[in-house]
C-alpha cells in the first residue's frame, strides 16, 4: 500500500518511477533503471540490513542516486547509520505528503545541482588544457614542456613575463592539470589593493582587530585551502606583507590579523611578476631569502615579438567566434592585414593583439579585415617596412617590358602620385581554425596553403617582387634598384642570396 501510494504521488508530479516491494528485486532493478532518485524503507523483509545494503547500492551507482529512507523506528542509531552510508535524508513514518513531495524535490534539485557542478568543472578543466594555450614557436613549445613537467607537483613556480603575455592563464593550467583540479583556484592581483587591505585578504582578520572589522573574515590562504593561490605582481607587494608571506612559505601557517592562534593551510603558492626582481632586490624593496623561495620553478614567457610566427595562430583563435553583426557571416582578415600584423613590434603582447582584433572586427566593413581598419601605429609601421604589394599591372618574368615605364606608374621620386594596391587578397586561417570561420571563402585569390613562418613567407613576396621588377626593367638592375629605393650593391647582394639569374638588359 505504501508502495502504491508513494508512486502514484511521485508520477502526477511528472517523474517516472520503478516500484519494488521485495528488497532483492530492488537490488537488481538499480543495474537496470540507473534512477536519480531512491526512496526505500530501511527495514525490509523484516531485516534492517537489507535497506542498508539498498543504500549502499545506490550510491556507489555512477552517477549515483540520492537516497530518501523511510523508517517507522526512528532510533538516532538507524538514522545515523543511514547518513553515515550516503542517505539524502529521512522520513519518519508517518509522514505528511507536503513533507515528502518537499524532500524528493529537494533531492532531486541536488542531483540536478551536482550534475551541473560536475559538468562546469569539466568545461573548466578543458578550457585551460595546454591546448588551449596557443603557440608553435620553438619558444612556446618549451613552456608547454615546463608546464607538463611540473603541474602535477606541489612546488612553487615563478611565471616570468611582460604584461599581456599569458601569466595567468599559465597559473591557470598548471591549476587545473594538477591533482588540486578540483580544490579553488584563489588569484589576487598584489599590485590592485593598498597594504591594509592586502593583509586582510590574504591572511583574514578577527572581529573588532582594527576600524570596520565588524565579524570575523577568513584570508584568501584559507580560501584556498587544498587548492591553489596565485599571487600576481608579487614585485608590488609592500616589504612588512613580504616577510609574513615567508613565513607562510616556510611553516604553512597564516595567521589572522587580531589573532594569536596560527592556522595551518595546505595550499600550492604561484607567483608572476613582469619586472626582474633582481633589479628590486638590489634597489631593496624585495627580500632576497622570499626571491629564492618563490623561485624554485621559474617559467619565463615569451613576449610575442619573440615568437612572431605565433601571430596568425593568435588571430585565427581570437576570430573564432567573431561573426559580422551586418549579415551574421564569419569575420575574415586579407593578406595584406595579416602581413601587416606581423612585421608589428607588439609592445602589449598577445593582449594588444586580442584588442586590435576587437577594434578591427567591430570597425571593418562587412566581415573582411583590411589593412585600413588596423590603429594607425600599425598602419604606419606596414608602410615603413614596404609590405604592401607592388602595383598592377606588372609584367611577369619572360614576358616583354615596356621601353620605358610611363609616369603614371607610380614608379621612382618623380611619380605625379602614389600606386593604387590592388584589390585584397583573403587571408585564410590555419587548417586546425577552419571551423572557427566556417570554411567560408571570400572572392579573391585565397591562401589556403599550411601556414609558414612569417620570416619565411616575407622572403618569397621579396623574392616575387625582385623577379617582377626585373622583368619590368627588362634585366636594367641600375634601374631596378633605382625603382626599388635601394643601392646597386644592396640588389646584387639580393640577387646572390636568392639565386636569381637577372633578365639581360636589352640588346645584350
Amino acid at each position: 500500500t505504501m508502495v502504491q501510494m508513494v508512486s502514484e504521488l511521485l508520477r502526477a508530479e511528472g517523474h517516472e518511477v520503478f516500484p519494488y516491494t521485495t528488497g532483492t528485486a530492488a537490488l537488481a532493478g538499480l543495474d537496470e533503471h540507473l534512477p536519480e532518485l531512491v526512496i526505500t524503507d530501511l527495514n525490509l523483509e523484516k531485516t534492517k540490513t537489507e535497506g542498508l545494503d539498498i543504500v549502499k547500492k545506490a550510491r556507489a551507482l555512477s552517477p549515483p542516486a540520492e537516497v530518501i529512507v523511510i523508517t517507522g523506528f526512528a532510533t538516532v542509531g538507524s538514522a545515523v547509520e543511514a547518513m553515515k552510508q550516503g542517505a539524502y535524508d529521512y522520513l519518519e513514518k508517518p509522514f505528511k505528503l507536503g513533507e515528502f513531495k518537499q524532500c524528493a524535490q529537494r533531492a532531486l534539485s541536488y542531483t540536478k545541482a551536482v550534475a551541473e557542478n560536475h559538468y562546469l568543472k569539466k568545461q573548466l578543466r578543458e578550457r585551460y588544457q595546454f591546448s588551449q594555450i596557443i603557440g608553435t614557436s620553438p619558444a612556446m613549445q618549451k613552456v608547454f614542456r615546463m608546464i607538463e613537467r611540473v603541474a602535477d607537483t606541489d612546488s612553487t613556480v615563478l611565471i616570468l613575463g611582460e604584461s599581456g603575455t599569458g601569466k595567468e592563464l599559465v597559473a591557470r593550467a598548471l591549476h587545473f592539470n594538477s591533482r588540486r583540479q578540483f580544490a579553488p583556484f584563489v588569484p589576487i592581483n598584489c599590485a590592485a589593493l593598498p597594504e591594509n587591505l592586502l593583509e586582510s585578504e590574504l591572511f583574514g582578520h578577527r572581529r573588532g582587530s582594527f576600524t570596520g572589522a565588524l565579524t570575523d573574515k577568513k584570508g584568501l590562504f584559507q580560501e584556498a585551502d587544498g587548492g591553489t593561490i596565485f599571487l600576481d605582481e608579487i614585485g608590488s607587494m609592500p616589504a612588512p606583507l613580504q616577510s609574513r608571506l615567508l613565513r607562510v612559505l616556510q611553516d604553512r601557517e597564516v595567521r589572522r590579523v587580531g589573532d594569536n592562534t596560527p592556522v595551518y593551510v595546505n595550499v600550492r603558492v604561484l607567483a608572476a611578476t613582469n619586472e626582474p626582481l633582481e633589479k628590486r632586490i638590489k634597489e631593496g624593496t624585495f627580500r632576497e631569502d622570499l626571491y629564492y623561495r618563490l623561485n624554485v620553478i621559474p617559467i619565463p614567457l615569451p613576449s610575442l615579438r619573440e615568437r612572431n610566427d605565433d601571430v596568425p595562430l593568435l588571430v585565427a583563435s581570437f576570430l573564432k567566434r567573431k561573426v559580422s553583426p551586418r549579415d551574421g557571416q564569419p569575420i575574415q582578415i586579407t593578406r595584406q592585414a595579416m602581413v601587416a600584423l606581423g612585421g608589428y613590434e607588439w609592445p602589449g603582447n598577445v593582449r594588444e593583439l586580442e584588442n586590435v582584433i576587437e577594434r578591427a572586427s567591430a570597425l571593418c566593413d562587412g566581415n573582411l579585415i583590411r589593412v585600413t581598419d588596423l590603429p594607425p601605429n600599425i598602419q604606419q609601421g606596414a608602410e615603413e617596412v614596404h609590405l604592401e604589394p607592388v602595383p598592377e599591372p606588372m609584367p611577369q618574368p619572360g614576358t616583354p617590358a615596356p621601353a620605358a615605364a610611363p609616369a603614371s606608374a607610380g614608379f621612382g621620386a618623380g611619380a605625379a602620385s602614389k600606386p593604387k594596391p590592388p584589390h585584397d587578397t583573403v587571408f585564410m586561417l590555419p587548417a586546425q581554425a577552419a571551423s572557427a570561420v566556417g570554411g567560408a571563402n571570400v572572392s579573391g585569390t585565397s591562401f589556403n596553403t599550411p601556414l609558414e613562418p612569417l620570416k619565411d613567407f616575407i622572403r618569397e613576396q621579396e623574392l616575387n617582387y625582385l623577379n617582377r621588377m626585373l622583368a619590368f626593367t627588362g634585366g636594367d638592375k641600375e634601374k631596378a634598384a633605382s625603382l626599388l629605393g635601394i643601392s646597386l650593391a644592396t640588389l646584387y647582394r639580393k640577387l646572390a642570396e636568392e639565386g636569381i639569374t637577372p633578365h639581360p638588359k636589352p640588346g645584350a
